[in-house]
C-alpha cells in the first residue's frame, strides 16, 4: 500500500483520512472514515507499537472498512470508521496523551465517535470522554454498557455453534476439538463458554503467564503461537491479531471450520476463496466478533442501555451466520463474500430511502 493511499482510498470507496499529532504528548495517530451511510463512522481505538507510519495507516483502513460492514451486517444504524494510536500502550500511555485525542476527535464534530480496542482500556474511555462526548464504550456509571469483551466472545460462540451445525451436524460442541488462538480478553470468554460445554481445547498465546493461569482454571492444553493454527481440529479460532489466513498457514490448516473473534483473520480476499476451495468453513470476522459492538451500541436505542435487549441481540449472531451459509449456498460464493453481500445489500437500500428522503423534503 506505501505510495499508494488515495488508490487505496479509491478502490474501497474510503471518505477521509485524517493525521493527528501533538508533541507535547507524543501523540501520534491516525483516523479513518470508512462510510457515514447509516450514521456516524463509529469504531474502536488500537494503540499498538507498528513497525512503521505504513503499517499504522493499513490498519486503519482496513478495520475501518470492517466496521461500515460489521454496523451494516448487525442491523446496527452506525457507519465504519477506526482510530489508531502508534506506541506502546503498556509504556507510553498518559492521562495527557488521550485527552489530546479526545480534543482531536471533538474537532471533527461527531463524525467520528470512538470506544475501545486493542490496547485501550474503558478507563482511558473515560479520560477521553473528558475531552468530547463522542465515545460510545463507557463504564456502566457513564451510560454505557461497561467491558464488552464478554459479549464480543458470546457472538463468537453463537457463529462457532452455527457453523457446527452446518458443518458437524450438531451445534452441541461437547468433546468438539478447538483450538482457540489468544487469550486475551475476548479469547479467555470464548474459552469459558467451551468449557462450559465440554468442548476439547488448546490453546496458545504470546503471553506465558496469561496462556499458564486459563489453562489451569479450565483445563485446556497449552500449544505454541507457531504451531496453533496448524493442529488437526474441528474448529481453529484466531482471537488475537489479524492476517493469520494467509499463503502460509493455509497449507497448514487441518481444520473444517475457521471461526474467531481477531479482526481482518483473511491476509487477503483470496485466502477466503482458498478457504472455500478446502471446504473450510469460514465464519466472516466481522460477522463473528460483532457481539460487543451490538451490545455496547444498544445504549443508542430509545430508552437507553437495557442489558437483555443488548445480550437477545447478540445471541442473534447464530441466525445471522445460518443465513450468510445459506445465502453462501444459494449463490455459490464463499461465506465471506455473502457477508459482504448482505451488509452491502443494506447499506444500498438505506442510501436510497435517504436520498429518497432528501427528494421529498426538496419539494416540501
Amino acid at each position: 500500500m506505501e505510495g499508494k493511499i488515495y488508490e487505496y482510498l479509491e478502490k474501497y470507496n474510503y471518505e477521509n483520512l485524517f493525521f493527528f499529532n501533538d508533541n507535547e504528548t507524543g501523540l501520534k495517530g491516525v483516523v479513518c472514515i470508512h462510510d457515514t451511510t447509516l450514521g456516524p463512522a463509529t469504531g474502536g481505538l488500537r494503540m499498538w507499537t507498528y513497525q512503521n507510519e505504513w503499517d499504522a495507516i493499513e490498519d486503519a483502513l482496513r478495520l475501518g472498512k470492517g466496521m461500515t460492514y460489521k454496523y451494516a451486517a448487525a442491523g446496527v444504524d452506525l457507519g465504519g470508521g477506526k482510530a489508531v494510536i502508534i506506541g506502546d500502550p503498556k509504556k507510553q500511555k498518559s492521562e495527557a496523551l488521550f485527552r489530546a485525542f479526545g480534543r482531536f476527535i471533538n474537532r471533527l464534530n461527531g463524525l467520528y465517535i470512538t470506544g475501545q480496542d486493542v490496547g485501550t482500556t474503558l478507563r482511558d474511555m473515560e479520560t477521553i470522554r473528558s475531552e468530547t462526548p463522542y465515545v460510545v464504550t463507557l463504564p456502566r456509571e457513564f451510560g454505557g454498557a461497561g467491558e464488552i469483551s464478554p459479549y464480543t466472545a458470546l457472538g463468537v460462540y453463537q457463529a462457532i455453534k452455527a457453523c457446527s451445525k452446518e458443518k458437524l451436524g450438531t451445534e452441541s460442541l461437547e468433546g468438539v476439538r478447538i483450538a482457540v488462538q489468544g487469550v486475551g480478553n475476548v479469547g479467555y470468554h470464548l474459552v469459558k463458554y467451551l468449557a462450559q460445554e465440554g468442548a476439547d481445547i488448546t490453546i496458545a498465546d504470546i503471553d506465558n503467564k496469561r496462556v499458564q493461569e486459563v489453562a489451569d482454571e479450565f483445563g485446556t492444553t497449552i500449544e505454541s503461537v507457531e504451531r496453533i493454527h496448524a493442529l488437526d481440529v474441528d474448529i481453529y479460532s484466531p482471537c488475537a491479531l489479524g492476517k493469520v489466513i494467509n499463503d502460509r498457514s493455509l497449507g497448514e490448516l487441518k481444520c473444517s471450520i475457521v471461526a474467531g473473534s481477531a479482526n481482518n483473520q483473511l491476509a487477503e480476499e483470496k485466502h477466503g476463496n482458498f478457504l472455500d476451495e478446502l471446504g473450510i468453513l469460514y465464519a466472516p470476522d466481522y460477522i463473528a466478533n460483532a457481539g460487543g459492538t451490538i451490545f455496547d451500541t444498544d445504549r443508542i436505542k430509545p430508552g437507553g442501555f437495557n442489558e437483555q435487549r443488548g445480550i437477545n441481540s447478540v445471541k442473534r449472531i447464530y441466525e445471522t451466520m445460518r443465513d450468510l451459509i445459506h445465502i453462501s449456498k444459494a449463490e455459490n460464493i464463499p461465506t465471506y463474500k455473502a457477508a459482504d453481500l448482505f451488509a452491502e445489500r443494506r447499506i444500498e437500500s438505506v442510501g436510497k430511502a435517504k436520498q429518497l428522503r432528501k427528494q421529498v423534503s426538496i419539494f416540501n
